[in-house]
């Protein structure tokens, strides 16, 4: 089915960006359905930080995330009992566990990678490197202008 997206106002846009993000994930998990491991989507993308930030704590996972310290701990718990995640004692903080990913996550990390790598591809067909780079320019600047608060209403 191919929708035309109309942005008719500032919602409209954020609704845009729903709706390709929300089609970027399902088609780049979408590889992984017939896998042994049954994750979801918070739990795919736990893995995709960690993937990326391998010796990170369940703080930096929490800031990232901006989900409860419970919840993620609980998340946390599944993923190393599954075996996909590991936590070793920070040595120069005995409170804090480094995050890792073993050698089943960092497959299911690489599969789900490779697949987004393919899909942006195929998304960005046909856009210029200046397209891409002004795309990129104004989503920061909508990013921004939501960071600062500003208190503005």
């Amino acid at each position: 089915m191919s929708t035309k997206i109309r942005i008719v106002s500032e919602s409209d846009v954020f609704e845009a960006i729903h709706q390709i993000t929300h089609l970027y994930r399902g088609q780049q998990y979408k590889a992984l359905r017939g896998s042994p491991q049954a994750l979801g989507p918070i739990e795919f993308r736990v893995l995709h930080f960690i993937g990326f930030h391998p010796g990170c704590t369940l703080t930096d996972l929490v800031a990232h995330s901006g989900r409860d310290k419970g919840q993620m701990a609980r998340l946390l718990r599944g993923l190393r009992d599954a075996e996909l995640v590991s936590a070793e004692e920070d040595p120069a903080d005995r409170r804090s566990t480094l995050l890792s990913l073993m050698p089943a996550g960092r497959a299911l990390f690489d599969e789900v990678h490779a697949e987004g790598e393919r899909l942006s591809r195929q998304a960005f067909a046909g856009f210029t490197q200046g397209d891409k780079a002004l795309l990129q320019s104004l989503l920061a600047r909508v990013q921004e202008n939501l960071s600062s608060n500003t208190g503005e209403r």
